[in-house]
């Protein structure tokens, strides 16, 4: 049976690590945290005129940094082997065998194209207990907690949602990922006890409460390569703005698929012929509600009702647009028959990746025995597991009062 934790590190170790491997003291080293993050429900609707619900959970990066009396730049890992050396005057450009050190040149070149000035070099040691692989932003976190460390040192003073945007610019410009926003948003705005209702086109938002009580999200990695996914991404995504086209030109007045009430929906789809387009935007429609529906419940305490809207998230994602496949299916409809479950779906693209669970912390250990027993025998391999709870956007570590 996997650990509910993932390996564990004491960031309060990381000052003297750092001074052991640069030198000094450990006055002028600052420490900072960045968290990774869960979907709640809203999947496949950010790009259709939708909201996703994300939250920041309790797996961080930790980043340690100090300024130079020099220009050059300094990374290193706790567990990872190796360094890397820059100056601040390069023209930072990708390399494939820089690693993660790409992930934070993304963000220098960014801050040097907005016109930040840096007067000296500064070196870096970063710890993760986010697990590997997780299917929980580990990059996201990597580029929004350096973006804020850097931010701080050097006196930018940042606001959180433009330290988001620099994430998602550094992919799309530096990395060349064309990834949406939601990632780094939640990691740079989310509080603990809180999820995000987002709207990613507008970046509108609205914290919602998250208290789980004696509840917990388990995280559940299928561990398949996900080798469909962009291509399905493409292939969904063209069914979407077909569908949206015909109601359009039937007469209804909206722009995007999720601007209909479930209501609007079903008096509108008569212009929707095809059984395909019809179940795509189904989904869209009444996933978009599912997500109000969710803050709605959450406001009102009603852990049962999140726990439903789960389940039926992940029924429309199986038959309405087809993303979730034998792995993901396994996984959610087996933790949805497990004592103590109040709700399980995919989240993320589909086709792999991760589900999450809604558990009660006395039965996680023999939820995630069961559900494991059921994948390996099903799939033929072990799924990834992990129990987690909300926590805290990028910040100090420790926080400042």
């Amino acid at each position: 049976m996997d650990s509910l934790t993932s390996e564990t590190y004491n960031p309060d170790d990381l000052a003297a690590a750092f001074v052991k491997l640069y030198g000094g003291t450990a006055e002028g080293v600052q420490l900072y945290s960045s968290p990774a993050r869960i979907n709640i429900i809203g999947e496949h609707i950010d790009y259709n005129g939708g909201m996703v619900f994300p939250a920041a959970i309790n797996r961080y990066l930790y980043v340690a940094i100090r300024k130079r009396a020099d220009s050059k730049i300094f990374y290193n890992d706790v567990r990872f082997p190796g360094s890397y050396e820059f100056d601040i005057n390069d023209d930072f450009v990708f390399d494939k065998k820089n690693d993660y050190a790409n992930y934070l040149n993304g963000i220098l070149s960014q801050l040097k194209a907005k016109g930040y000035k840096f007067d000296s070099g500064f070196e870096v040691l970063m710890v993760s207990n986010i697990p590997a692989g997780g299917g929980i932003s580990s990059s996201s976190a990597l580029e929004c907690g350096f973006a804020y460390a850097v931010s701080e040192l050097f006196g930018f003073n940042i606001d959180r949602i433009t330290i988001a945007k620099l994430g998602q610019m550094s992919e799309h410009n530096f990395m060349n990922v064309n990834c949406g926003i939601m990632d780094q948003f939640i990691i740079a705005v989310g509080k603990k006890n809180t999820a995000i209702k987002l709207d990613c086109n507008t970046l509108d938002y609205e914290y919602a409460p998250l208290e789980l009580g004696d509840y917990r999200f388990v995280v559940m990695n299928t561990n398949k390569q996900r080798r469909l996914a962009d291509s399905k991404y493409n292939e969904r995504r063209g069914q979407c703005e077909a569908a949206l086209k015909l109601l359009q030109d039937s007469g209804v007045q909206i722009h995007a698929l999720c601007e209909l009430s479930p209501e609007e929906w079903e008096k509108a789809k008569v212009a929707v012929k095809d059984e395909v387009l019809l179940k795509r935007a189904k989904h869209c429609v009444y996933e978009n509600q599912r997500v109000k529906d969710a803050v709605s419940a959450l406001k009102a305490g009603d852990l049962v009702q999140l726990g439903k809207l789960l389940n039926a998230s992940h029924e429309s994602l199986k038959n309405d647009y087809e993303v979730t496949g034998i792995e993901l299916d396994t996984l959610a409809e087996t933790a949805q028959q497990q004592d103590g479950c109040l709700g399980a779906r995919m989240t993320g693209a589909g086709f792999g990746g991760c589900g999450i669970a809604l558990v009660h912390k006395d039965k996680l250990d023999s939820f995630i025995e069961n559900v494991q027993k059921a994948y390996t025998a099903k799939i033929g391999y072990a799924a990834g597991f992990f129990a987690c709870e909300s926590g805290d956007g990028v910040a100090h570590y420790p926080a400042k009062n």
